[in-house]
């Protein structure tokens, strides 16, 4: 049997602690050339090999196998049980729900909470047998839950004395709870105040027997006990019976015969009297016969009771005291910080202590001053002085310094200059917590580091003390645009103010509290330019609401958006336009308020020039405002829809203007403000409303066609009458407002509408079948156009191909009615259609049409004709092929010549309809032929008007609705054509005339933009001139409104600096960089030595360093740059004071510096030792000769010790083993 071990030293100093002294001494000798190998441990002590085969149970057991020892049979751990439920106890006997119902609900229940798996069976007796697997405890769980919740419960009770019951629960009630488990059964035991004997037991009746049975066994071994005590003591019971009786009979006995003492023993100590198991009291009991009586550990009580005979109360109390005192409880006085240090790194201090005083027990409480000691009195002294010692010691030392400060609570928020303080010195510091609400700071670590971390605290808490913190409201609205995008922005205001620490709070909390710390007048400083920005946003936000008609919506937006942006950059102002598919005709403009009534009053000129709009302002009392716009402003909306859709507009609420702006076409407007000054007189005088309801289908019957059945009903009665918009939640109700006898009136015209509604009929009619395709065409349009004009009245048709006339109308009687009328109108249109032709030259037929034939559109629908237009001809196509003829005779019919004054095909429109009516839409149609007329523009200009890429010709074709064709760049022409309808031509005309004086203004502009200025400047002073990311630069440019042009690089007058613009502000740019060339001439450099080591320290962060100085001695410092000739020439550029007080700061700041520099270098000597010391500590240690053993394989056979080095013996894992000679030819192939 082989075996291999590996040995490391803590395997080897293991080992070396288990030999006996003198086999340590041999160990310790062997260092020197004498060895005594008697004293050597063999190889099968030190590796004893692993067992051959398993013994069999009767053969002897090898004892001084280390192996065979430990090894333990290994059993599963998962069980199986069957329980059987019989059909009588069952609790759920449905048969048709097995598997299903509230008895798998149970089991589903059972196997959560116990994780045992449950097989559910039904035999043919109907009864219930339950399969369980799982480990032991859930398998007994899960019998005990199936036992309650599925069998039915019996119960039954059993009497055993009352001192017996403890028995029973036995410790922490663990005998009761096995008991429990065992037979699954409810076992309930009454309380100790209760003088009952009887213990209720409840489940199967199996259960319930086996329960009874084990509590009768454990009472009746509870007699045999006291029968056996009772011989014991004086022998004169020799037989007692077990049951009830004989056990009070024995209880009296001792009762009569014992004598009972109380005595005071320490709570603490009576742990000591119990002994391990209550192993101490049993031993007082068995020496003396006496029992001793301890209060129970919940209890406060420190009386022990000795109960037995007098004689051998003595010797017990005795022994109770002599337990009680051989164990103590002391505590040593030492701060809870310490602790870690008295316990040592990975425990060794306090191992030490352990291993020579194994007895006592040292138990340290976090957060508690002192240490408790517990054990034998001796052991517990003398652990008690070495504590002492260890606490004195540690004490006195100066590795540990503590202070106390009144800041604690902001340093803990200072976690990166803490950590940093640490990193530095080598230190712990510990700031207390919250919770402790101590000032007390404490820093461990070597003195000098304790000394310097201590300073930087105390001045970190110096400069706190200057420190404030401010809260800032601002909406959280402005937070997101403060911030900025990637937090550009706020990046800037803390670069403007780094020692201000700003945070803005979660956006989830919804609040508006920005903090704000740091230094009091920096915090100042930043609270001042934070309120500037956000009064500037602020004042931003102001936002304005411009009703614009929907249909000029376009024009607003411009071809390709050119007019909304053009309005939104030169008022600076955001503008938001509805979407397409929205009702809504508000456009909101965002931005400054004066900038925002320019962009309304720019909208509101564009919608101005479309159409005929006018804007009145009439005067209503602002107390009837509120009343006059209604819920939801349902009157206004009612007023603004029956008026063609104008605009309405009151004041604010609360500002106390009468004046209310209504806006639209002339016609509508006075409509409108008619009504509304009516409504103003009836809320005045006496205003009276009543509700009504309707079914919504029925509204447009009432309203009528044109609203003209409810005007009669407004005229004759003076009411008005509103209907819900489809926005209203409730469709049904029907408003109407006036004076009260107006009211009343109108509301019976209503009622008696309503009602003959209600009353539906059926009627008929003849209509030609070769004009029910008209009706039912387009899926039945015009009889759905019938039912929503008609209050739902229902037309039925025969069917296609049984050439009936009938048709059936179904709905309330004036519906039916005005229905019929209707469909006999249209079947006369259709009787009197005629068919019309309008030739009109196919190249016009897209003017015609217009945007998405809008205009083809309105035509139709004005004049209740249909059009149709002709297919378009294909230009490009080749003339169609003669007829071949063979022999002078045609293949095919000869077609006659066409008539060359005919028109085209291509060029027929046909109009269908009454013959007036087709007369009057060819009339429209011609009316829409665009006409040709010639503008002359000087040709220079050609390209102005045309614009960057067309935009401008676009929009002003958007704008007119016209076509501007401009002749090609080689004919040199001035002369362009406009092609357009005849109203549109003249507003061309004129606005591209007005474009021409523009564009001349503007050339006129542009030769005097165009002076041209040089000034000679010193190139080496172009990058001041420029600026920092061209700052200076863009400023003379911006303030001058003029451009300045360096040289390039390959440019041979490198001197030269253009400026363009007009010549006043060319010339006071000019004298602008004259100015900053004149200062900096004045300027001078200076060339100092600053050790390169100093560099990073000086410059700072990010150059935060560098550019406070060079800001606060107004000087340009540069840095050579990495592998330059000399790493420490620095170059100082100002004015001639400036530059000495630069360098003598920046000096200073060397010498400080360096201080630092050359006391690291020396700690870093001592940090890292030479590589020489390191080989001479090898050297001194001498070669080891490992650990040696007798009687090894290799030294009683001929074997051959294991060369340990040898990388063929010992391989390593995953690393090929190297081949003894690589052959010249490469690797060998098999």
């Amino acid at each position: 049997m082989s075996s291999v071990a590996v040995l490391t030293q803590e395997s080897f100093n293991e080992h070396r602690s288990g030999l006996l002294p003198e086999q340590v001494g041999a160990g310790v000798a062997g260092s020197s050339d004498a060895v005594d190998e008697d004293n050597l441990p063999t190889y099968k002590d030190a590796f004893p090999p692993l067992p051959e085969k398993a013994m069999s149970s009767e053969g002897p057991q090898e004892a001084g196998n280390a192996w065979t020892s430990k090894i333990r049979p290994l059993r599963s751990s998962i069980i199986t049980q069957v329980f059987h439920v019989p059909l009588e106890e069952r609790k759920y006997k449905d048969m048709n729900q097995f598997g299903e119902g509230d008895q798998a609900k149970v089991c589903v229940d059972i196997m959560q909470k116990t994780g045992a798996h449950l097989e559910l069976s039904m035999a043919k007796d109907q009864g219930l047998s339950i399969m369980v697997s799982g480990k032991l405890d859930a398998v007994m769980k899960a019998r005990k839950e199936i036992v309650s919740r599925l069998q039915t419960q019996a119960s039954a009770t059993v009497a055993i004395p009352k001192e017996h019951h403890r028995f029973v629960i036995g410790k922490n009630g663990e005998k009761l709870q096995e008991l429990e488990l065992k037979t699954a059964t409810k076992i309930q035991i009454p309380r100790p105040d209760d003088p009952s004997n009887h213990i209720k037991i409840s489940g199967t009746k199996e259960g319930l027997e086996k329960a009874k049975h084990e509590i009768l066994l454990i009472s009746a071994e509870q007699v045999e006990n006291f029968k056996v005590n009772a011989n014991n003591c004086d022998g004169h019971l020799c037989v007692i019976a077990l049951g009830v009786d004989v056990s009070h009979a024995i209880f009296s006995f001792q009762k009569r015969n014992a004598t009972t003492i109380a005595v005071e023993v320490k709570k603490s100590q009576h742990k000591y009297v119990i002994g391990p198991k209550g192993n101490t009291l049993q031993e007082i009991l068995d020496r003396t016969g006496v029992s001793v009586e301890i209060p129970p550990p919940d209890s406060s009580s420190e009386t022990v009771i000795l109960r037995g005979e007098p004689d051998r109360l003595g010797q017990a109390l005795t022994e109770v005291y002599a337990k009680a005192n051989s164990y103590t409880v002391s505590s040593v006085s030492a701060p809870s910080w310490l602790h870690r240090f008295i316990i040592g790194k990975k425990g060794q201090n306090l191992a030490k202590i352990t291993q020579q005083m194994p007895k006592v027990h040292i138990e340290f409480t976090e957060g508690e001053d002192k240490i408790t000691l517990e054990g034998p009195t001796k052991d517990v002294q003398m652990v008690q002085s070495q504590i002492e010692a260890i606490v004195t010691d540690l004490v006195k030392t100066d590795k540990f310094y503590q202070f106390e400060l009144s800041l604690v609570s902001k340093l803990r928020g200072r976690v990166v200059v803490i950590n940093r303080i640490k990193d530095q010195h080598k230190v712990s510091v510990r700031i207390p917590p919250d919770n402790e609400k101590s000032n007390l700071i404490r820093i461990e670590g070597d003195p000098q580091g304790v000394q310097e971390a201590k300073k930087e605290l105390l001045e970190l808490a110096s400069r706190m003390e200057n420190e404030r913190t401010k809260d800032m409201i601002i909406e959280q609205r402005f937070h997101r645009a403060i911030i900025g995008q990637k937090g550009e922005k706020i990046k800037e205001i803390r670069d403007k103010f780094p020692e201000v620490i700003i945070n803005f709070p979660d956006p989830a909390q919804k609040s508006d509290i920005v903090q704000l710390r740091g230094p009091r007048t920096e915090v100042e400083k930043c609270t001042k330019f934070m309120q500037k920005m956000v009064a500037e946003m602020v004042e931003n936000s102001h936002s304005v609401s411009v009703p614009i008609f929907k249909q000029f919506h376009k024009n607003i937006i411009g071809k390709g958006g050119a007019n909304i942006k053009k309005i939104r950059e030169e008022t600076n102002t955001k503008i938001d336009l509805p979407a397409e598919n929205s009702n809504s005709e508000m456009i909101v403009i965002t931005g400054k308020k004066a900038n925002c009534e320019a962009a309304r009053n720019r909208i509101l000129a564009i919608q101005k020039e479309l159409a005929n709009i006018m804007e009145v302002e009439v005067s209503i009392p602002s107390k009837l405002h509120n009343s006059l716009i209604g819920s939801k402003g349902r009157f206004v909306r009612s007023i603004m829809e029956e008026c063609g859709g104008v605009h309405i507009h009151f004041p604010t609420e609360g500002s106390g203007i009468d004046a209310v702006t209504i806006r639209g076409p002339a016609e509508e407007v006075e409509k409108a403000k008619k009504q509304l000054l009516s409504l103003a007189e009836e809320k005045q005088t006496k205003s009276h409303t009543a509700e009504l309801r309707a079914k919504p289908e029925y509204h447009k019957f009432l309203i009528g066609k044109g609203g003209g059945n409810i005007r009669k009903v407004r005229d004759s009665t003076g009411a008005r009458i509103i209907f819900p918009t489809a926005e209203d939640k409730d469709q049904e109700l029907i408003t109407v407002i006036g004076t009260e006898e107006a009211v009343a009136e109108a509301q019976k015209e209503l009622e008696a509408l309503i009602k003959s509604l209600d009353n539906v009929v059926e009627d008929f009619m003849s209509v030609d079948p070769k004009h029910h395709r008209y009706f039912v065409a387009r899926r039945g349009q015009v009889l759905r156009e019938l039912a929503e004009e008609y209050g739902g009245v229902m037309v039925s048709f025969p069917r296609t191909g049984s050439q009936s006339e009938k048709v059936t109308l179904k709905g309330a009687k004036d519906c039916v009615e005005a229905a019929k009328k209707r469909m006999f109108e249209i079947v006369e249109d259709l009787d009197a259609q005629v068919t019309m032709e309008c030739v009109i030259p196919q190249k016009f037929h897209r003017s015609i049409m217009g945007p998405k034939g809008a205009r083809i559109q309105q035509i139709t629908r004005d004049h209740n004709v249909q059009i149709k237009f002709p297919e378009r001809e294909d230009l490009q196509a080749p003339p169609a092929e003669t007829q071949v003829q063979e022999n002078g005779e045609s293949n095919g019919e000869i077609k006659e010549p066409a008539d060359p004054a005919a028109p085209k095909k291509c060029d027929v429109i046909v109009l269908s309809g009454r013959k007036e009516r087709c007369e009057a839409a060819v009339e429209a149609l011609k009316a829409l032929v665009p006409v040709t007329i010639e503008v002359e523009v000087p040709f220079e200009l050609h390209r102005y008007i045309i614009g960057q890429k067309g935009s401008g010709i676009r929009k002003m074709m958007d704008e007119f609705e016209v076509n501007i064709q401009v002749p090609a760049p080689e004919l040199q022409s001035d002369i362009i054509s406009v092609t357009g309808l005849a109203t549109h031509l003249d507003r061309a005309k004129e606005g591209l005339l007005e474009r021409v004086k523009e564009l001349q203004a503007e050339q006129e502009d542009r030769a005097l933009r165009s002076f041209k200025l040089t000034i000679t400047v010193d190139p080496k002073y172009h990058p001041k001139i420029i600026g920092r990311k061209g700052a200076i630069i863009t400023q003379i440019r911006t303030e001058h409104d003029v451009n300045i042009q360096f040289p390039e690089k390959n440019d041979e007058n490198q001197d030269q600096i253009t400026i363009t613009g007009y010549e006043q502000n060319a010339v006071a740019a000019r004298d602008a960089i004259q100015a900053i060339v004149d200062e900096l001439e004045e300027m001078i450099s200076e060339d100092i030595n600053l050790d390169s080591r100093v560099h990073a320290r000086v410059i700072g962060a990010r150059g935060k360093g560098i550019r406070k100085i060079m800001d606060e001695f107004k000087v340009d410092v540069r840095f050579p740059q990495s592998g330059a000739a000399d790493p420490n020439l620095v170059t100082v550029t100002g004015l001639p004071e400036m530059v000495d007080e630069a360098i003598d700061h920046l000096l200073n700041l060397e010498e400080e510096y360096m201080a630092d520099v050359v006391e690291n270098e020396s700690k870093m000597a001592y940090m890292k030792p030479s590589g020489t010391a390191a080989a001479s500590s090898e050297e001194a240690r001498g070669p080891s000769k490992g650990f040696v053993v007798r009687e090894a394989p290799w030294t009683t056979s001929s074997e051959k010790a294991p060369d340990m080095s040898s990388s063929e013996d010992f391989p390593s894992f995953g690393a090929p083993v190297a081949a003894a000679r690589a052959s010249p030819w490469g690797p060998k192939r098999f």
